[in-house]
């Protein structure tokens, strides 16, 4: 594995990663390869603080699941519940090729739906739909506006298709950011740092980089010839989603909005291979972290993402969850649950082996580069 990566770095594919290897919920591998920033020829360290975008998903799904145990909502509650705004929704027609093509909802989506992107949202970036439009021109995750004004501004589109009528990866975890406001009465960010950063010694994650931090931002990369990602060269990349990491922000994203180390993010992933505990400290219930990889959608359902289908994986409460191995790993890596982020952060659990790994990079785009898929067979191969 480590040779593995490191061709990656020299043929000008990664700038530089850090990777940890759990067994049975110890670190067996920690190991570094090339550069935060190629220019100055940082290294990379345990402190080093990576954009870590739809990782981001994984912690809002625990912060939702804390108010789940305190009794604050019911998965199966009516959305407009603890959203009324949401009470009137049009849908766009199958097959639309305008977003004013819509017709009458058929069933109000729930709690559990926009937890599992099933409840008729969609992200606008992929531009998959009429509705993606609308999306964009209403600038939906508006870096500058706040969680309920962006709840505020959906409320005012069709859905994208009908509640459980299909996966389709969105703004929903958005949406849940603001539910967890509204159930816990705090603002998203002072839920996150009081019930999962500070319990689990996170100091490093947090929605921006402070001034004194800045030095250990990694540089985001993409490729020269973004038409042939597998060619060799990279430069530098804009933070193009939701602005610069180095500022505060209103629009705390829930979906993707946080930084983190990975030296932080395995103490998040060893809480939920403990089933909720770390090192003395519970955060959820070992019931609640098994609901979160336990499949939601409906059956034939799989997960989908723009331009990259995921074989025989289903979803659950902020995680994928893989019924069959992929070419090149064992029958053990079935059930294995697992997300990542758009810029090369990967982290998976795998209980039928006993292992989890943590791989973190800079490189857009970078959830479904080979690098990951290669990291993840060879620890496989050397766990199992």
């Amino acid at each position: 594995m480590h040779a593995a990566m490191e061709e990656f770095v020299d043929k000008e594919l990664l700038a530089g990663a850090i990777s940890v290897v759990l067994k049975d919920n110890k670190v067996v591998d920690k190991k570094t390869w090339g550069y935060a920033d190629t220019d100055s020829q940082s290294a990379i360290r345990d402190n080093t603080i990576f954009r870590i975008y739809s990782n981001t998903k994984i912690i809002t799904s625990v912060a939702a699941m804390c108010l789940y145990e305190d009794g604050k909502f019911d998965l199966e509650d009516p959305l407009e519940k603890h959203l009324p705004q949401f009470e009137d929704f049009k849908v766009l027609k199958t097959g639309a090729t305008d977003p004013t093509e819509t017709e009458d909802i058929q069933s109000i989506p729930t709690v559990k739906q926009v937890m599992s992107h099933q409840a008729g949202f969609s992200y606008g970036i992929f531009s998959e739909s009429p509705v993606d439009v609308l999306y964009m021109e209403r600038e939906v995750s508006n870096p500058r506006s706040t969680l309920a004004e962006m709840v505020d501004k959906l409320a005012h589109l069709p859905l994208a298709y009908q509640p459980g009528a299909r996966f389709q990866y969105s703004v929903s975890t958005d949406v849940l950011a603001r539910l967890v406001e509204i159930w816990s009465g705090m603002s998203f960010a002072e839920f996150l740092r009081e019930k999962i950063f500070i319990p689990l010694r996170m100091v490093d994650t947090d929605f921006y980089v402070p001034e004194e931090k800045h030095g250990r931002l990694a540089t985001n990369y993409r490729p020269t010839d973004p038409k042939d990602p597998m060619k060799p060269g990279l430069t530098a990349a804009p933070d193009v989603f939701l602005g610069s990491f180095l500022e505060p922000k209103s629009f705390n994203s829930g979906g993707a909005g946080l930084v983190s180390t990975i030296s932080d993010y395995t103490n998040f992933i060893r809480m939920l291979v403990g089933e909720g505990e770390f090192k003395g400290v519970r955060i959820l219930k070992p019931e609640s972290v098994s609901m979160m990889h336990t499949n939601l959608l409906q059956p034939g359902i799989q997960v989908q993402l723009p331009n990259w289908f995921m074989p025989s994986t289903v979803f659950g409460i902020g995680l994928a969850i893989k019924n069959l191995p992929m070419d090149g790993e064992p029958s053990e890596a079935i059930g294995e649950f697992h997300w990542g982020g758009i810029a090369g952060t990967h982290t998976w659990i795998s209980p039928g082996a006993g292992i989890a790994a943590l791989i973190f990079t800079q490189r857009l785009p970078g959830f479904c580069h080979e690098f990951s898929h290669e990291f993840k067979r060879q620890v496989y191969k050397a766990m199992t």
